[in-house]
């Protein structure tokens, strides 16, 4: 197809390349006046119990507490954690990510710290969500040593090393038009030229269809 077809194919079915228009000038609004998203985290610690050789817990961090931790975490991903924590009022995309804050010789899950985010529309209720999983994600930990029957003066602890805080989401608006400016264009164009070769077909089609039986001659 040549480029004066394409372009007769357009003016013809403009009113496709209209359409295209409005989506994509209703896309772009939303681009620039995005609906408010906000990013809540915090970050939690395993500490070992409190003994007379290490009075201060974050002293004695020790590589068995990041097992623990990562123990839970995969509970709280799995099909049962996700209905878990949707129960406890966790809405929207959520991660658990553990932390690694030592050097980059350090191996990974060393540090018994784990991050925790949720995303809302809000900050209020990004922070509720990262609390709750706060009290889900401890809650695993006492129910799991109790299983193990572990006592309590001699128990882990999750502590929150950095408390629950939000943060908006701020997106890349420049990127965002470029991206509807092309979507736009390439669905106009397309559309167009598939409607008017649907119906330029269905025009030959027609009278073939609707002609009547062919007299026959003695």
């Amino acid at each position: 197809m040549s480029p004066g077809n394409v372009a007769d194919a357009l003016l013809r079915r403009w009113y496709v390349v209209v359409v295209a228009l409005l989506l994509t000038a209703a896309g772009a609004y939303h681009v620039v006046r995005p609906a408010p998203q906000y990013v809540g985290s915090a970050v939690v610690v395993l500490k070992p119990p409190v003994t007379r050789n290490q009075p201060n817990q974050l002293t004695n961090l020790q590589p068995p507490l990041a097992l623990v931790s990562y123990a839970v975490v995969q509970q709280l991903r799995s099909p049962d954690g996700a209905k878990e924590l949707r129960a406890a009022g966790v809405r929207g995309s959520y991660h658990l990510v553990p932390r690694n804050s030592g050097t980059s010789a350090t191996p990974r899950y060393l540090i018994p710290s784990l991050q925790m985010q949720s995303q809302a529309s809000g900050a209020g209720a990004a922070v509720a969500a990262v609390r709750r999983m706060i009290d889900v994600y401890t809650r695993h930990v006492d129910q799991l040593q109790s299983a193990q029957g572990v006592p309590a003066g001699s128990r882990i602890t999750a502590s929150v090393l950095t408390s629950p805080s939000a943060a908006q989401v701020q997106g890349d608006k420049s990127r965002g038009l470029a991206g509807m400016a092309l979507l736009g264009a390439a669905g106009g164009v397309l559309g167009a030229l598939w409607l008017d070769r649907f119906l330029l077909r269905r025009r030959h089609v027609s009278p073939r269809r609707h002609a009547g039986p062919v007299p026959v001659t003695h």
